[in-house]
């Protein structure tokens, strides 16, 4: 099942909708989860706290994105992250037992959800690899990657990332200080890699990202920032 049919087949299960302003939380770490959520509009941001208030990124889910899906088939589930809307943002909202009973219902779906949640899964194994084993430059190389597979626009120049997004955001993704976030930036533009058009992101060498990262051209469904 592609997902655009899971996802409207999911929004056919009784529900509500919930509309956040920027900045607002749909739900915080460790909190008890008692919603499985689907965006309808604006941007979520998925995060991990460490203990020192440290924020990694995980996720800037949009449009037709699941949130809070993890705990399913737990018997006392909690959210495993914190979700924080970027924008204006409205999401649909299924409570846990009511998911649960239309699962059983019809197991094609529960499989098709399933296949979403393990994908889920190897995004973020794989953008803590980029970290772990190529350090805060590594996780930030990676993170460009991602954004050029879902926010990229073709130009002469290169690729222009179409969603601008601060340096406070960028470092969150690395784990990083804006500080150190600057000079990787910095370091990036001066040897040609990037360059910026306003406050968006131009890419002018792609290929030196992905051998940062030693990347496995995993395609564009995994390789992506949602």
């Amino acid at each position: 099942m592609k997902q655009e049919a899971l996802i409207k087949e999911l929004m056919s299960i009784p529900g509500k909708v919930i509309s956040l302003h920027d900045g607002a939380y749909l739900y915080r770490e460790g909190a008890p989860a008692h919603y499985f959520y689907i965006v309808r509009s604006g941007h979520i941001f998925v995060v991990k706290y460490g203990a020192s208030g440290r924020v990694l990124a995980l996720r800037l889910a949009t449009k037709g994105s699941l949130v809070g899906e993890l705990p399913i088939y737990e018997d006392e589930p909690t959210y495993l992250f914190s979700a924080i809307a970027r924008s204006a943002a409205e999401v649909y909202a299924i409570e846990f037992p009511v998911l649960e009973a239309y699962l059983e219902k019809h197991p094609h779906l529960a499989v098709a959800l399933l296949k979403l949640i393990g994908m889920h899964m190897r995004k973020q194994h794989l953008k803590f690899r980029d970290l772990v084993l190529y350090g805060k430059k590594g996780a930030l190389c990676s993170t460009l990657l991602r954004l050029a597979n879902s926010y990229g626009m073709e130009t002469d120049e290169g690729i222009l990332i179409s969603v601008p997004l601060t340096n406070q955001e960028l470092a969150n993704y690395s784990a990083s200080a804006r500080e150190s976030l600057n000079r990787m930036l910095a370091e990036l533009k001066k040897c040609g890699v990037i360059d910026m058009r306003g406050h968006l992101i131009l890419i002018k060498d792609i290929d030196y990202l992905k051998k940062t990262i030693h990347c496995e051209n995993c395609g564009v469904e995994i390789c992506n920032i949602e």
